[in-house]
């Protein structure tokens, strides 16, 4: 059972809601910190936390007024009660600072840590029932099924912050579960959309990271010149939504207006649009059940002119067909296929490797670890941050073979 709400049912919004944001001073962070700035007399913040950022970090917890803050790395805890001296503002560091910030009652939560450390915090706010804004993929990528348990159990509203996820949120409120034939996520195509096999296997760390919509950071820009975070996106919606890989499409669409598609039993097809702006799906779930005013610019459909659709060639993105293999496998496969990605792409960054060796390093660890015998429910947080670890370690380990190998 999914413990996202399908239905857009209204409900009376509070005079003033209590907000946290785990990963304050990433880009996610940036944009509802922004958000938050428009509107306040409408929220109060709670906690604000960031990775090593005590700077950036301690700017906003004055600036917010916020109850708490805490700094992922635990060696920074004097800088930032420096930075904060003459506040009411409590501090903390390390991991359980983190989780304790996730942990402190505000009503809204958004959940941006990224990486595997931000699971502990989002399960943490999930369990005492919070509206959780999820922006971190690892959550449902690594450790979705029990991720999602835990948030039916408690009672816990989970709000997809990505704008394709947010896209087919707000669709699926168009019709029942029952009546859904398949959910169309889009996709830009990346700045290799064009390129010949070849091509894109010689790709440069710089060519890869001219996205040619979306100005997001490093890793994820490279994911999507992979259509690897494409294929992250199709195994999220299958949790989030409880769906089947058989009822999750992909489509490119290079103008990414349309952010996300639903196709119900009568044929009515109900989609989201929107300009690029990830304040539009971030707000979205910042005024759930009703909407606030956004910031993003108006879309003139009239001035774009067309939208265009094709469909993904897994041929030149294997990184899409992985992701579908490793979400039919189940049982840690998605854990695995996430690992194996993030070592990939920074062996790519770090010159390493090519960019077509990417893919290959995923499959590689993935057929490594079906063949060891490995798959098993997770049934906890550390069940899946093990996985994650050793998937890492797999990776590296075939990361030299890997390079050697011509494409």
């Amino acid at each position: 059972m999914s413990a996202v709400p399908l239905r857009n049912n209204k409900a009376t919004a509070s005079t003033v809601r209590t907000v946290t944001v785990l990963g304050a001073t990433g880009s996610i962070g940036d944009s509802t910190m922004d958000l938050l700035r428009a509107s306040p007399d409408r929220y109060q913040v709670e906690a604000l936390t960031a990775n090593t950022n005590v700077e950036g970090l301690a700017k906003l917890a004055r600036e917010f007024g916020a109850r708490f803050a805490a700094v992922a790395d635990p060696d920074r805890l004097g800088a930032l009660k420096d930075a904060l001296a003459g506040t009411r503002t409590e501090c903390g560091a390390g991991e359980s600072a983190i989780i304790e910030a996730a942990a402190r009652p505000a009503d809204w939560v958004m959940a941006a840590v990224s990486g595997a450390a931000g699971l502990k915090p989002a399960l943490a706010a999930v369990d005492r029932g919070a509206s959780v804004a999820l922006a971190n993929k690892e959550c449902l990528v690594c450790a979705g099924d029990f991720f999602m348990q835990r948030a039916a159990k408690a009672g816990a509203c989970i709000l997809p912050a990505d704008s394709e996820h947010n896209a087919l949120f707000q669709a699926l409120g168009s019709g029942n579960r029952e009546e859904l034939v398949r959910v169309i996520i889009t996709a830009s195509g990346g700045p290799f959309r064009t390129w010949a096999a070849a091509d894109i296997e010689q790709a440069t760390l710089a060519q890869a990271l001219k996205h040619p919509n979306w100005s997001m950071g490093q890793k994820i820009t490279i994911d999507s010149a992979s259509m690897m975070n494409k294929g992250l996106e199709v195994i999220e919606a299958s949790y989030l939504f409880a769906l089947t890989p058989d009822e999750i499409d992909v489509l490119v669409h290079p103008q990414s207006i349309i952010h996300g598609m639903v196709e119900f039993s009568d044929r009515s097809v109900v989609a989201q649009l929107g300009a690029p702006d990830m304040r539009t799906p971030i707000a979205h779930c910042l005024g759930w059940p009703n909407r606030i005013v956004g910031p993003a610019a108006k879309l003139d459909l009239a001035k774009i002119g067309q939208l265009t659709f094709e469909e993904p060639d897994f041929g030149r993105f294997p990184g899409l067909r992985l992701a579908y293999d490793a979400l039919r496998t189940g049982r840690g496969a998605t854990t695995v296929f996430n690992a194996a990605n993030e070592v990939a792409v920074a062996a790519f960054i770090g010159g390493k490797i090519r960019f077509g060796a990417i893919a290959r390093l995923v499959e590689a660890t993935m057929n490594d670890w079906v063949r060891s015998g490995n798959l098993a429910p997770l049934t906890s947080a550390d069940d899946a941050i093990a996985v994650d670890h050793n998937a890492r370690n797999r990776a590296a380990t075939l990361l030299p073979q890997i390079a050697l190998k011509a494409s």
